[in-house]
């Protein structure tokens, strides 16, 4: 889909037995409350716009003289700054088990993105991608369009964007400049179980004439009505603000004194970085829980419970528990808590009425963490049975574990080549417009320094990544900072954990007792892992960014090559409206949901690898 990132990074096979260090329940805030669908939808590919730059060409980012400039903020947001310590390994030269490419397409492109729906979209980064597979097709969406493909990569639709698919406006209309909702962070997944399809994405709404946030904010799912992924889809608009309004919970979240507007919702938390899971009852959504507007704060994660029954049903109205997890890791604020998918129905979770399986990290600054730490957190929500019942009696726990450390890696070297966005910056001769030698001229109102320069790419932090439960283990992987050979890289910890009984840990065909097992790779920053049906292990790591993209001083993008040249590092941020950073917050829970301990022998593996290289997304 994209090509190789050179991102040095370095790994070697450590053994490590994991054992149980504290148990504790989640002080969980659990909310139930019912919302209605908005009705339902099909993909609408529309003809493509026409090549060129036009201004705005990043929302909220500087534009023309005379027009609006928003204020700037990020989405996909963390804390964590500097470095953390990780592991120690020695490199070998390739994975034992001999990976090999079978077979790849062409998916989204930045262009794919930026001509849809006539045109009327902005330049967006990073390019987030949410990828599904089931019945002989594949849907992918990347921000902010999808498509969905046959198996030998032939595309059976044509690109649609997101805004018009979940019922928006869209995100600018290049004739008028009005603009319309902010759509992010796409995540998919087939449900082998019901056969349906569900996409999310988070949305913020925004003002049309400027641009800025509102405060409001949803998470939108879209839930096929029959296994095929063309037919028609019912959406539905979770509110996730939390501050009081349209039923949410209020968490408190602050304003920010200096906004140069005046918020619908002065106090709006944002539901950031939604991920996905399933068990044989429950849909499952969390995300990272940050007041949107201020410049600081945290506040924890959030997980959002449906019945995966009445959601595949098509439902008209459904009901939804959150869980607050304020608090949870001994008085620590949980964070990035992703919830398990499995490969098959068979490998569902039935103790206790139905169990779901999460795993999360407490290095990271919004668990007050200190950039590395040996803590793995698996979590626990059970008696799941009970979504489809009127009386909803959900338990979240969740054990601490010993791991291997890991700590923030350290950002990543790039393969040397073309950078055409800092190379197009850096030119004074050619005349994209007409008169004015200087490429840069279609980019920028002032004239720069032309001395960009190829710069590192970033790493990720500590948060956890893609988390699989099948045959009774639950998988799961971060990015770590990694020392191989005397030199602090970026690299890869995967863990596995039997939610009972003694650790052990698989990779491909082997299977060792005490072992954990783990694959850094170069040319990747995010790490992810998955069991196939057939039982095979497969695992992956993606970068958010293309081969060659060069990192540099100022935040701008050629919607022609679709490469970005901004200074910042994180974990892949998005430019938008309001400016947010977030440092960690303390604040009481309310109960609600039962969270008494029981119970629970978890043990985990987990280590560090060998060194080989993966494509990026």
């Amino acid at each position: 889909m994209r090509s190789f990132v050179r991102a040095a990074t370095a790994a070697v096979l450590l053994g490590a037995a994991v054992l149980s260090i504290g148990a504790g329940s989640a002080v969980a805030d659990g909310v139930t409350r019912n919302i209605s669908s908005s009705g339902t939808a099909r993909f609408v590919p529309m003809p493509a716009g026409v090549d060129g730059v036009q201004f705005p060409e990043f929302r909220g980012s500087e534009e023309a003289e005379g027009t609006p400039n928003p204020f700037e903020g990020r989405i996909n947001r963390h804390l964590s700054r500097g470095r953390g310590p990780g592991g120690n390994a020695f490199g070998n030269p390739r994975d034992r088990n001999n990976p090999q490419l079978l077979a790849s397409f062409n998916g989204l492109t930045h262009r794919d993105q930026r001509l849809a729906n006539n045109g009327n979209q902005f330049s967006v980064e990073p390019p987030d991608q949410g990828l599904c597979v089931g019945n002989g097709r594949v849907l992918e969406s990347v921000n902010d369009v999808l498509n969905v493909y046959d198996q030998a990569g032939n595309s059976l639709l044509g690109v649609t964007d997101l805004n018009t698919f979940y019922g928006y406006p869209a995100q600018i209309d290049r004739t008028t400049g009005v603009q319309g909702q902010f759509v992010t962070d796409p995540s998919c997944l087939f449900d082998a179980d019901t056969q349906r399809w569900f996409q999310v994405v988070l949305t913020l709404d925004v003002f049309p004439d400027t641009g800025n946030f509102t405060g409001r904010n949803t998470i939108d799912i879209a839930v096929s009505t029959s296994p095929d992924p063309l037919g028609a889809w019912k959406i539905y608009h979770v509110p996730v603000q939390d501050d009081g309004t349209e039923g949410t919970p209020d968490h408190g979240c602050a304003t920010d004194p200096d906004l140069d507007f005046t918020p619908l919702h002065p106090n709006a938390c944002i539901g950031d970085y939604p991920h996905i899971g399933a068990d044989a009852n429950g849909f499952y959504v969390t995300t990272n829980e940050y007041p949107l507007f201020p410049p600081e704060g945290f506040h924890a994660a959030q997980v959002y419970a449906f019945s995966k029954h009445a959601l595949a049903a098509g439902a008209d109205d459904i009901a939804l528990t959150q869980i607050d997890t304020i608090g949870a890791d001994r008085g620590n604020p949980g964070f990035t808590i992703w919830p398990a998918t499995s490969p098959s129905p068979a490998d569902y979770s039935t103790a206790a009425g139905g169990t779901e399986l999460f795993m999360s990290s407490n290095a990271a600054e919004e668990a007050n963490g200190t950039g590395a730490s040996h803590d793995l957190l698996v979590w626990s929500l059970t008696n799941t049975s009970s979504l489809d019942s009127a009386a909803r009696a959900l338990t979240l726990d969740h054990r601490v574990l010993r791991a291997l450390r890991y700590g923030t890696p350290p950002p990543s070297d790039q393969k040397p080549g073309d950078f055409p966005l800092g190379q197009c910056i850096n030119d004074t001769t050619i005349e994209v417009i007409a008169g004015a030698p200087g490429c840069w001229q279609a980019l920028l109102d002032d004239e720069p320094a032309h001395d960009e320069v190829e710069s590192t790419l970033d790493s990720n932090d500590t948060r956890m990544q893609q988390v699989v439960f099948a045959n009774g283990r639950l998988w799961g992987a971060l990015d770590t900072a990694l020392t191989m050979h005397g030199r602090n890289k970026a690299g890869i910890e995967f863990f596995v954990v039997r939610p009972t009984g003694n650790a052990a840990c698989r990779c491909g065909s082997r299977t060792t007792a005490t072992s954990g097992c783990a694959t850094t790779t170069s040319r990747t920053r995010r790490s992810a892992c998955c069991r196939t049906a057939a039982g095979s292990w497969r695992s992956r790591s993606s970068a958010k960014t293309t081969s060659r993209v060069p990192r540099t001083r100022r935040s701008t993008r050629s919607a022609a090559s679709g490469r970005s040249t901004s200074p910042q590092r994180g974990s892949g941020r998005r430019t938008a409206s309001p400016a947010t950073r977030r440092s960690p917050a303390t604040r009481r829970a309310r109960g609600g949901v039962t969270t008494a301990p029981r119970p629970w022998t978890g043990t985990a593996s987990g280590s560090r690898p060998s060194t080989s290289g993966r494509p990026a997304r």
